[in-house]
């Protein structure tokens, strides 16, 4: 069963537009994130009490709570429009006949952005990270009413508190009813007559915050995480905005990443390719035997499952691709191209001789 809003607020249904504003305030400092961290319950009891009080702070929508309950106070317009003929009439005729058409009450903070640095193996195995960002937060003197310190907001004569303002305009359809935010309180419903000096009306002040993010195993460069209510605060007991945290993770100087795959390109000698060889391979998680086989040709790709990136949605992880390249000797002293000479010779395999002037003929005559 839907949780009542009245209740969450903790107000009667007879409440006044100031009594909600002041017991949403209320409510919002003891279940906001900073005052419960790690609170899951506290965290989903804000949004609720968030969404209460946008509710029962627009007159139409409350009105629509009080008949229909939340799916009707959340419909943009009378029955059978959907709010999509109060857009149009709103483009032509700035306004909206069907109600709910300009917002009411103090303004949402703004949603805010940072950018957060991660070394290549927090992103891939996850990581707790600080982000710090100025930010509009409440203001402690006022209690974030943006009233001097014992005074109050006075109710706005221009909208009687309301936030909103009804004209009547003459259109080619006839006479319509239109509904603007108020002019004078700016939708707030209040006029601040005794500002308050720290904050100077505007019931917040700018600050320094740093959050803890809490980074998923898996994530990559460009993606995007959410920290609901960790935003700006709105003026006068508005709304908190969200922070919007961008991950950028550094590269890393062996590996590289495709998706959930990580590889690798790995240089051998003539020699370990073709003798083969056993090598202790540093992977993310640690050492690993990899065994190459005798007579490895270059390019040939060696699996090892699991050893990739995990999965963000989901369980499992991607491979490690650890491609060979041999490496062709150069430099090679007298006695080891002799060596070479003579293996050549012992498999039939016709090579350059060792004069070294038929070797000068041979390059002059590519140039």
């Amino acid at each position: 069963m839907d949780t009542d809003y009245y209740e969450l607020l903790e107000v009667s249904r007879s409440a006044t537009a100031d009594e909600i504003k002041r017991a949403y305030r209320r409510r919002a400092r003891e279940l906001h994130p900073d005052a419960n961290p790690g609170d899951p319950d506290a965290e989903a009891m804000f949004k609720m009490v968030a969404m209460a009080y946008e509710t029962l702070s627009d007159p139409e929508r409350r009105q629509r709570y009080d008949r229909f309950g939340p799916e009707g106070a959340n419909q943009g317009g009378g029955p059978g429009f959907g709010g999509g003929l109060g857009d149009l009439f709103e483009t032509f005729f700035g306004g909206n006949p069907f109600g709910g058409g300009a917002a009411s009450g103090p303004p949402r903070g703004a949603d805010l952005e940072v950018v957060l640095d991660l070394s290549f193996e927090e992103a891939v195995f996850g990581t707790e990270a600080p982000v710090t960002v100025r930010t509009a937060v409440p203001c402690d003197d006022c209690e974030a009413t943006g009233a001097a310190p014992g005074t109050t907001a006075a109710t706005c004569s221009e909208c009687g508190g309301l936030g909103q303002v009804r004209r009547v305009r003459q259109s080619l359809l006839g006479q319509m009813v239109t509904a603007g935010a108020c002019t004078r309180c700016g939708g707030a419903g209040t006029i601040i007559e005794s500002p308050c000096a720290t904050c100077r009306g505007d019931g917040r002040i700018v600050e320094e915050r740093t959050y803890t993010v809490d980074v998923p195993a898996g994530i990559d460069t460009g993606s995007t995480l959410r920290l609901t209510g960790r935003g700006a605060v709105g003026s006068r007991g508005g709304a908190i905005g969200d922070l919007y945290v961008h991950v950028r993770a550094r590269p890393h100087d062996r590996f590289v990443r495709h998706g959930y795959d990580l590889a690798h390109e790995l240089h051998l000698s003539m020699t370990q390719a073709a003798l083969g060889a056993h090598l202790a391979f540093e992977t993310l998680d640690g050492t690993e035997d990899l065994v190459v086989p005798a007579g490895t040709q270059s390019a040939r790709i060696f699996r090892l499952r699991g050893r990739g990136v995990p999965h963000i949605e989901g369980r499992g992880r991607g491979d490690l691709l650890v491609q060979v390249m041999v490496d062709t000797p150069a430099g090679l002293s007298a006695d080891e191209e002799a060596m070479l000479r003579q293996f050549a010779e012992m498999r039939g395999e016709e090579v350059a001789p060792s004069d070294v002037g038929f070797l000068a003929k041979i390059r002059s005559a590519f140039k």
